[in-house]
């Protein structure tokens, strides 16, 4: 990063691919001049896809999604011509864990795609994060979980983050947590996500480390999770020179674990 009294310019770099940043176009032009003399670098103009995600801009904002990388793992996997599915995971079912998968490896290369495509999807993330923990073991009813995800993909493989031009500068996060909902460790399930103004920019489902013995114990452990976040945020948006209009909002809707935070004596 690189901040001087008017312009401000980041590059994000990925072994040797470099998406490059800023708020002043002469400064990146300069920058591109002085990379070219040192390491002679392919200029391919504005971004249109990086690592995997593409980028569109409108008058409206920017959106970051990845149609290509979701439809290239559903031909992989030998779906082009499945059934969609409008759920990602069916929580009517309970995996009777009978049989393990016969292929380790490809269930876990096929989970970590789908972590990757989780990146712009955060509406999968749950139900990637439930199935990642069986990656030593997997079963066969959650390598066939695991296709169920690809066929919701398939649903809408262009779906991705959208990120408004007149987005204000404010920090807004809601916390949340189920209670016991593993059927293994009674361990409970906690998600936060985080908007900047209007743009969803973090998000993490988690399972606890430990045994909640109340909902507002398991409310409050994803509270502390999402303060942890909101405190890394803020961090960070202090480095790329953003301010934040307001304090940062955290939202929760567990009285109980709401009445603990605010309780200094609690």
């Amino acid at each position: 990063m690189k901040k001087s009294a008017s312009d401000f310019t980041a590059v994000l770099i990925y072994v040797d691919d470099l998406l490059i940043t800023s708020n002043s176009l002469p400064a990146i032009q300069s920058l591109k001049i002085i990379l070219h003399d040192v390491f002679t670098i392919k200029d391919l103009g504005d971004a249109r896809y990086f690592l995997g995600m593409e980028l569109t801009r409108s008058a409206h904002g920017i959106t970051l999604f990845q149609r290509k990388y979701a439809l290239h793992i559903i031909e992989d996997t030998g779906l082009s011509n499945a059934k969609p599915v409008s759920c990602p995971l069916d929580p009517a079912i309970k995996p009777d864990y009978s049989d393990l998968y016969h292929d380790p490896t490809a269930y876990r290369r096929l989970i970590g795609r789908l972590v990757y495509l989780s990146n712009t999807q955060p509406d999968i993330s749950f139900s990637v994060r439930l199935l990642s923990q069986f990656l030593e073991t997997p079963m066969i009813e959650h390598h066939q979980a695991a296709l169920r995800i690809l066929k919701y993909v398939k649903l809408s493989p262009a779906l991705g983050l959208f990120f408004p031009h007149n987005s204000d500068h404010k920090l807004t996060g809601f916390a949340n947590a189920d209670w016991g909902s593993c059927l293994d460790t009674r361990r409970s399930t906690i998600g936060y996500c985080f908007f900047y103004g209007q743009a969803l920019i973090s998000w993490k489902s988690k399972k606890q480390h430990t045994v909640a013995r109340s909902s507002a114990e398991a409310e409050y452990h994803s509270l502390a999770a999402a303060t942890c976040e909101a405190q890394w945020l803020s961090y960070l948006l202090a480095d790329l020179h953003l301010s934040l209009t307001e304090p940062i909002t955290l939202f929760c809707d567990n009285r109980s674990a709401i009445h603990i935070a605010n309780n200094p004596v609690s």
